[in-house]
């Protein structure tokens, strides 16, 4: 298992969201590194909607279309596409959480993207430590 104590972040430059003759949706935003745990896409209702992809990061989407936002509104689950290029990463279903506001602590790396700060404690417990010293002066 490899420990990231860092993100690297590559920049997003558009998501594309389309409708199949079903009335479902699929948004198509380029893949992240590793796999999905529990995401979520929360939903303003407005412009803008949020994919918690993991506890750690979230990928923006603004701006989105005024003709989509009452089918993602009416929607309970949408597909996401992560694409490398034009090959599809991965692919699955998530559900959609309407709010009133969107909110993610963390910081944002880039338009798109936010990343929720790593704690001592969550660095501590992926370095494995077993033992731990201090030192200095008070």
């Amino acid at each position: 298992m490899e420990n990231q104590y860092y993100t690297l972040i590559e920049k997003q430059d558009f998501y594309e969201i389309i409708e199949n003759k079903y009335g479902e949706l699929a948004i198509f935003i380029d893949a992240r590194a590793g796999t999905p745990s529990h995401p979520v896409l929360e939903f303003d209702g407005k412009k803008t909607a949020l994919l918690k992809r993991d506890e750690w990061l979230a990928v923006r989407l603004d701006n989105i279309d005024p003709e989509t936002k009452n089918v993602l509104a009416e929607s309970e689950v949408v597909m996401i596409v992560e694409l490398n290029g034009d090959v599809v990463e991965r692919v699955y279903g998530v559900p959609v959480d309407n709010v009133e506001e969107i909110v993610f602590s963390g910081r944002q790396t880039r338009a798109d993207e936010l990343v929720k700060a790593k704690s001592k404690e969550d660095v501590i417990r992926a370095f494995g430590a077993v033992k731990s010293w201090t030192g200095g002066e008070k």
